[in-house]
């Protein structure tokens, strides 16, 4: 059955990792499991230093500066009980930039949340805008 906006961004809220999709110029969409923080309509996800990487300017920061259009899906799976499955979808958009404020918000969030962001291991928290979401549920 189709979520209610409300009960989707419920869900959304209280998942604690998703895929974020964004789009490759080249070989379409690129899809990266995150973790992330929602704020109000505002969604932050760390650019890390915890895992290793070659840069800290990652691939789907140069992905969303070409298109700033991102998607954030999360779902629910049990194997033996279907009634149980569900999965939201997040439509955002990265205005560029983040305000200080709320990046600072979103970094203190994913550090309360998150154990391993206790102390901030982060380059950055890309803020992007929650413009809709949608979601469904094998039962309510």
């Amino acid at each position: 059955m189709k979520l209610t906006a409300a009960d989707a961004r419920d869900r959304l809220a209280g998942a604690d990792h998703g895929v974020l999709c964004t789009v490759h110029h080249r070989r379409g969409v690129d899809a990266v499991p995150v973790v992330y923080a929602i704020n109000g309509d505002l969604v932050g996800i760390p650019v890390d230093t915890v895992k290793p990487k070659s840069s800290n300017h990652l691939q789907r920061e140069r992905n969303l500066q070409a298109d700033p259009r991102a998607t954030l899906l999360v779902e629910h799976w049990d194997r033996d009980d279907w009634s149980r499955l569900w999965w939201v979808r997040a439509e955002l958009r990265w205005p560029g930039d983040a305000d200080p404020a709320e990046a600072e918000a979103l970094a203190g969030q994913l550090a309360a949340d998150y154990p391993q962001y206790g102390d901030r291991p982060f380059a950055r928290v890309l803020v992007l805008h929650l413009v809709g979401v949608t979601g469904w549920a094998a039962e309510s």
